[in-house]
């Protein structure tokens, strides 16, 4: 029971989702590495609330976008070899991803809030999809 054989447009699908997570994480991890470049310059695109529960130092935060970014871009890159470890390091990376920009939220809410859905996408198309992008044989 569930275990019911993949179809060729199954096992299509599960790859095309798998493939639209990879590329999210490569846009995301880039766009990441922008705002870490962006907040250790002090550049003048971030607000900051003043009363807000969380309140860490821009150019600290910077530096773990600039970390995070690279990581998150490697990762999506690494999905294109349908590794399980590369699946496994996507989700683990979409997760940290979800919890940084909560905390993020202050500083550019439109785009944490994005990047959290596009992370929460991430982590179930991974999750979903067993299907590798390269068939091997």
């Amino acid at each position: 029971m569930g275990n019911a054989p993949r179809t060729a447009e199954s096992s299509t699908a599960a790859a095309g989702w798998t493939l639209f997570a990879a590329v999210v994480m490569i846009f995301g991890g880039i766009m990441a590495i922008f705002e870490g470049i962006s907040a250790i310059a002090t550049d003048k695109v971030f607000i900051s609330t003043s009363h807000y529960v969380f309140q860490f130092n821009l150019t600290a935060w910077g530096w773990i976008h600039l970390i995070l970014g690279i990581v998150v871009a490697i990762a999506g890159v690494a999905l294109f070899t349908g590794a399980t470890w590369a699946r496994v390091v996507g989700v683990v990376v979409a997760g940290l991803s979800m919890v940084l920009n909560f905390i993020w939220l202050p500083y550019f809410p439109l785009w944490a809030i994005v990047v959290i859905a596009l992370d929460a996408f991430v982590i179930w198309a991974l999750c979903t999809s067993s299907q590798p992008l390269v068939e091997e044989g």
